[in-house]
């Protein structure tokens, strides 16, 4: 059998996005297991990370396995060794990679040259651990999910692609509201419309955000200024009519919920009010992650159900 990746969203069929929401929520439910037993899972990370570094290390320790911690200081991916080496150096040692670092294709290039299956933890371009986690807390709060709506609040990003794309796999209806100039890669628009099509679900972009949130069964927010970037005054600016704060949260469904991938910049793209409020579903979003990730190394490891 060939070996499986997870490097976006769309690397899993539809089918197959069912099973590890299906079998997210049974690890939810029972959080021990023994799928892992004997395998080592090293996390190379070279950008800082609390959720996806912690989320990954008692995923594997709680289905049995060990996770190897590795820094990009640690290693010569890419520096002194080329990162088509280093994938087939760790592939004899470990059974899975987790990376999470800054260009897409980096990953992309690692996974061409490894024999064992390869995570994306995040890159610049992609979150799809994110994305596959906030679709399944999305479910949890609404079980008729298909036709709702999603509205995506701020800079068109990593995250905002994965969303889109785990959302419109799932028949959610995808609205992103960003300004001009923060608008998610031309490409990736294309990809999301054929995603769309295929699901019967809809993805648009509105910039006026207060008409964006109008009958939205969730808001989602991210960081303005992602890791690495440089802080724009500018972008700033462009920004603020799309704060997450109650004044949207009032021109939305009474039953909306309020979502963030954190860490959050509070009093920037989200107020303490609707991120501390009833509706929040944030650490929820956050606590997920461990399931939604259980789960996903189950398939790729095993090819099995929880």
């Amino acid at each position: 059998m060939s070996v499986r990746h997870f490097l976006t969203v769309g690397d899993l069929s539809v089918d197959e996005f069912e099973q590890v929401l299906h079998d997210a929520a049974v690890w939810k439910r029972n959080p021990a297991g023994d799928v892992l037993a004997g395998k080592t899972v090293a996390l190379l990370f070279s950008k800082p990370s609390t959720r996806t570094r912690v989320s990954f290390s008692v995923a594997v320790t709680e289905l049995g396995g060990t996770a190897l911690d590795l820094s990009g200081q640690e290693l010569h991916l890419g520096k002194s060794e080329s990162i088509a080496d280093t994938a087939r150096v760790l592939s004899r040692y470990v059974d899975a990679v987790v990376i999470r670092t800054f260009a897409q294709h980096d990953v992309e290039e690692f996974a061409r040259h490894a024999t064992v299956p390869v995570i994306n933890g995040l890159t610049d371009e992609e979150h799809p651990c994110q994305g596959l986690t906030d679709i399944f807390t999305f479910r949890e709060r609404f079980p008729t999910w298909r036709g709702r709506k999603i509205t995506y609040l701020g800079d068109g990003n990593n995250v905002a692609v994965s969303l889109a794309e785990a959302a419109l796999m799932a028949g959610v209806n995808m609205c992103l509201s960003v300004p001009e100039g923060c608008d998610l890669p031309s490409a990736k628009l294309a990809v999301l419309e054929k995603i769309a099509k295929r699901a019967g679900a809809r993805v648009w972009v509105e910039r006026d955000p207060k008409q964006a949130v109008v009958d939205a069964s969730a808001l989602y927010t991210d960081v303005w200024i992602s890791m690495g970037q440089s802080h724009h005054e500018k972008k700033l600016a462009a920004l603020q009519p799309y704060q997450l704060n109650t004044g949207l949260l009032a021109l939305a469904r009474p039953d909306a919920i309020v979502m963030h991938c954190l860490p959050a910049h509070r009093g920037q793209e989200i107020t303490d009010e609707v991120m501390d409020g009833p509706q929040s579903v944030v650490f929820d979003q956050a606590e997920n992650r461990l399931h939604v990730q259980k789960a996903l190394l189950a398939f790729l490891l095993k090819g099995a159900s929880a």
